[in-house]
């Protein structure tokens, strides 16, 4: 991408990775296998299409109706991205964001065409340097304001924080710091704490190459008498 600004969705990216990804609780024990389901993802990408075009072609077999359409252009300003559906009535997901690499503003709006209305339209902001990655995001068709700061203390640690502000309903704001550090290079401790309470922490390992072991808990100060929650998750990638 040279110098073009990130695509929108990755604008707060590092925080919400660094906050939220690996936190497993829903289940207790998951096994990611290739077509583990009997069906079969299959990819078509067409780069230059256009000059600095690329698109991609994706369905599932046999779900005939998940087919997509990605395209995405980038300059050294500006960088778009659509998405649509290849059924009837498809959803319909449009995003840009102009800058740099350092700074970049975007937007993205998203429409289904079978109601014609709106299921989405944000906007947001990002600085990024190389020791820290600030994002401010105006969400929920303008309902909350999220901010995000992740700072990388050495090559192996980062910590970070998030503020969401919520304009409907102010028992929903939340405030939430985590940090993240590699104990080796094959695994990984990470921990998060919430202003409501909640404290969580992640230990991952690559047991293998490709092939991940994640044990996560959480526990609610405010909730005293609830069990803590734990998730395990065994993810094997050939």
């Amino acid at each position: 991408m040279g110098s073009s600004p990130a695509p929108f969705p990755d604008i707060g990216k590092k925080a919400k990775d660094l906050l939220n990804k690996d936190y497993i609780f829903d289940k207790k024990f998951i096994l990611t296998m290739p077509s583990a389901t009997g069906t079969v993802s299959t990819k078509v990408t067409v780069k230059n299409l256009i000059p600095s075009a690329k698109a991609v072609i994706s369905f599932n077999i046999p779900d005939h109706k998940s087919g997509k359409l990605d395209v995405q252009y980038v300059h050294p300003h500006a960088t778009l991205n659509s998405s649509i559906g290849l059924n009837p009535t498809p959803l319909l997901d449009l995003s840009a964001t102009i800058g740099s690499q350092t700074v970049c503003l975007g937007g993205e709006v998203g429409f289904d065409t079978a109601s014609s209305s709106l299921t989405k339209y944000n906007a947001g902001f990002s600085l990024n340097k190389p020791d820290f990655s600030a994002a401010l995001m105006l969400e929920d068709k303008g309902e909350s304001l999220r901010a995000t700061y992740v700072h990388t203390v050495n090559p192996t640690t980062s910590v970070g924080a998030e503020l969401i502000r919520r304009f409907s309903n102010d028992d929903n704001n939340s405030f939430t710091i985590g940090s993240c550090h590699s104990v080796d290079p094959f695994t990984t401790v990470k921990a998060r704490f919430s202003i409501s309470g909640k404290a969580g922490m992640v230990v991952q390992r690559e047991w293998r190459p490709k092939s991940l072991i994640t044990f996560s808990a959480e526990c609610d100060s405010k909730a005293v008498n609830s069990s803590p929650r734990y998730g395990l998750a065994l993810a094997l990638k050939p």
